[in-house]
């Protein structure tokens, strides 16, 4: 009998000894994957903060860089470190507490504010450079009279105001009611209302505005560079030197100049008004750029707000385990979006990238080489011999004209644009 106990007691002990060394085994393995979790975290916090702040130096320093457009891109990238300072730190340490809230209460639906106010601001001034493009490309005469740069930082100063005011309400109701941020110890918004209004608000309206406005200057872009393709001017080969050469000694031929100005099809003025095609080209480049950023915002955002509208409108009967984990994945794709852009404006724009080069070397002013000075003559070698032959042929040293009584006035036009030319070179 005494055997049977002491076997079923050491068959016991055997077992609490196997059970607690497969919990220090399994809490070893997520202490592991934490630790792992938390060094590529910060790696992206890092990079995020980093490479704003290049962009916003480059913004600032760079004479080249400072337009309307680029203002945009320096207060979304402001938006971006922020995010990177304020939200993700706190992000990342929820998860190593297993997402329950190590902090003050209190502090919750203010960094809940704050991951809200950021979001839709990243948004905002998408939207915001969107419709600015489309505004000066359909209508550049009345967008160029206006202060471009006053302007932008108008829209700017609107875009985060809409901002604040969409995610006021997120402070306010967490302070006065703790279980609107709070489920399960876990720092959420539980509020169905706001979770679905200002996902609207916030992301499915603005994103709508963007892509139209996007897709329409693209689209009005193409239509002025076909424009232009067509209104080919006729012009002869050296056209700086026409009256100085003999008639029919250069055939006249349709050339493309891509200083050429273009109109509408109805000849008007009207709408784009007159645009040279290198200003048409520049935009193109630029189109792209913007519209890889936004593409990867959207790719990037999307799964976010997508799963937090269906959260809530299938309610119970989705899988509430399954949904928090699609979202705390997802909300950190989202994040990726801030940490991208500054790539992708170092691969697309080489004053970016160079600004970016010597701001790593500590280098923050670029470095003038000196000036040179070179005379270029603008007048072809064929052209010049052929004008000196013209000049000949006027002193009476060469061919007689035909017709004499023309030759008074075809001396004074061609000395006229000779000394034309001349002072040129």
């Amino acid at each position: 009998m005494e055997q049977k106990v002491s076997l079923v007691l050491n068959n016991s002990m055997d077992c609490n000894e196997s059970e607690n060394r497969n919990r220090s085994d399994f809490l070893t393995a997520m202490s592991v994957q934490k630790n792992w979790v938390a060094l590529l975290i910060s790696l992206v916090i890092i990079i995020t903060v980093t490479g704003n702040i290049l962009v916003i130096m480059a913004v600032s320093l760079e004479r080249k860089l400072q337009n309307a457009t680029n203002y945009f891109l320096r207060s979304l990238a402001f938006t971006d470190m922020l995010l990177g300072i304020l939200v993700m730190p706190v992000a990342m340490v929820t998860i190593l507490y297993g997402y329950t809230w190590p902090l003050p209460s209190a502090l919750c639906p203010i960094w809940i504010y704050l991951d809200v106010l950021f979001s839709t601001a990243s948004i905002m001034h998408l939207c915001a450079i969107s419709l600015d493009r489309y505004i000066a490309i359909r209508n550049p005469i009345h967008h160029s009279r206006s202060n471009s740069l006053t302007r932008a930082r108008v829209k700017i100063t609107a875009a985060w105001t809409i901002s604040v005011i969409i995610s006021m309400p997120v402070p306010v109701l967490g302070l006065h009611d703790r279980s609107k941020v709070f489920r399960n110890e876990s720092c959420q918004l539980t509020d169905d209302n706001f979770v679905l209004i200002g996902s609207f608000v916030a992301f499915f309206i603005p994103l709508i505005i963007m892509v139209v406005t996007y897709v329409l200057t693209v689209s009005s872009l193409q239509s002025e560079a076909t424009l232009c393709l067509d209104q080919l001017i006729v012009r002869p080969k050296w056209s700086s030197t026409v009256g100085l050469l003999p008639r029919g000694s250069l055939s006249s031929e349709r050339l493309f100049s891509r200083s050429s100005l273009c109109r509408h099809g109805d000849g008007s003025a009207r709408g784009s008004g007159r645009r040279t095609m290198q200003s048409i080209s520049n935009e193109q480049k630029a189109s792209k750029v913007l519209g890889v950023v936004f593409l990867l915002f959207v790719i990037m955002w999307c799964p976010f707000f997508v799963t937090n509208v269906m959260a809530v409108v299938c309610g119970s009967a989705c899988d509430e385990h399954l949904v928090g984990g699609l979202m705390n994945v997802f909300v950190w794709v989202g994040y990726l979006s801030s940490a991208v852009n500054p790539f992708i404006y170092t691969l697309f724009n080489k004053t970016y990238r160079a600004a970016f080069a010597r701001y790593m070397r500590c280098r923050y002013r670029e470095e003038r080489r000196p000036l040179q000075l070179i005379l270029v003559n603008t007048i072809p070698p064929l052209a010049y011999s052929s004008s000196l032959k013209a000049d000949n042929s006027l002193d009476g040293r060469g061919e007689d004209f035909s017709h004499k009584d023309k030759s008074k006035s075809a001396h004074a036009q061609n000395k006229q644009e000779r000394d034309e030319v001349v002072s040129h070179v």
